[in-house]
């Protein structure tokens, strides 16, 4: 576990990258054009946006999920990874209690398909493509990137991302998850909801980042702490905890951004 300083998160996160001029398309559907007809909150609710770099090819892509508990939020491109060459899709998925478990999951990996599918169209690198997300949105990510049923329904492996790096994610099931099917928010679960419940060593490198231990969310740093241990248990080579001292839930997404780039870039590296 890596505990980090504020001042080396600020220094990081000033930084200047490059100079590149981008587009943006709004409000893309995922699902194809029947399952769209078919529901229409699906319609709705899945959609997505592109940030995409012109005149390069070949760049890296990060999926981000936005956190609100599974309750709410809406889909974004943070500021902080704008005009960092790389790709940014900001996903919308549906949101209890209109839907339960596990169609926001099934939403995710919908979403992360498309990006599997399209991302060359647009010039990107479909062998870098890293699924990311605050909270709730860790939650999803590294669901989708554990538990390869949902990404397998679609054809494709979970092993092809780049890395999960998840925001304060819950590595139990999910507290709305739990909400659910009635079980108390201090009921901690290891089930099919959890992604704990999927630890194995062929995962993509996954890099786990939470807030100061003492101001997170009710457990968040120790069921990191204990994924990162599990994983590395198992087997898996490229796991790697970070706990930002002095940020709380919502607000250690800022100091985290530099290192979710880090990571893209240490990857791209060991592409070339």
């Amino acid at each position: 576990m890596k505990r980090i300083l504020i001042f080396l998160m600020l220094t990081l996160f000033s930084a200047p990258f490059f100079s590149q001029e981008y587009r943006t398309e709004n409000n893309i559907h995922y699902y194809d054009e029947k399952t769209n007809a078919s529901d229409a909150y699906i319609n709705e609710r899945c959609v997505l946006d592109v940030y995409i770099p012109k005149n390069i090819k070949n760049f890296s892509t990060i999926i981000w999920f936005h956190g609100g508990g599974i309750t709410g939020g809406e889909k974004e491109i943070p500021e902080p990874l704008k005009n960092k060459g790389v790709a940014v899709i900001g996903v919308n998925y549906r949101l209890s209690p209109k839907v339960n478990a596990p169609k926001y999951i099934e939403d995710a990996a919908a979403a992360t398909a498309w990006v599997f599918n399209n991302i060359k169209k647009y010039g990107g690198d479909e062998n870098k493509i890293f699924i990311s997300g605050h909270s709730a949105g860790g939650y999803l990510a590294i669901m989708v990137g554990l538990n390869k049923m949902y990404l397998n329904t679609y054809g494709i492996d979970a092993n092809k991302l780049a890395a999960i790096v998840p925001f304060s994610g819950q590595m139990i099931s999910h507290f709305t998850t739990r909400k659910e099917r009635g079980i108390d928010e201090l009921d901690a679960r290891i089930d099919e909801y959890a992604p704990l419940h999927f630890i194995r060593a062929d995962a993509p490198p996954l890099l786990l980042i939470t807030g100061d231990r003492e101001k997170e969310l009710l457990g968040r740093y120790e069921e990191n702490a204990y994924m990162a241990r599990m994983m590395k248990l198992k087997g898996h080579k490229e796991t790697t905890l970070y706990e930002l001292q002095g940020f709380d839930h919502g607000g250690m997404a800022l100091p985290a951004f530099p290192l979710l780039l880090n990571e893209i870039k240490r990857v791209e590296k060991l592409k070339k």
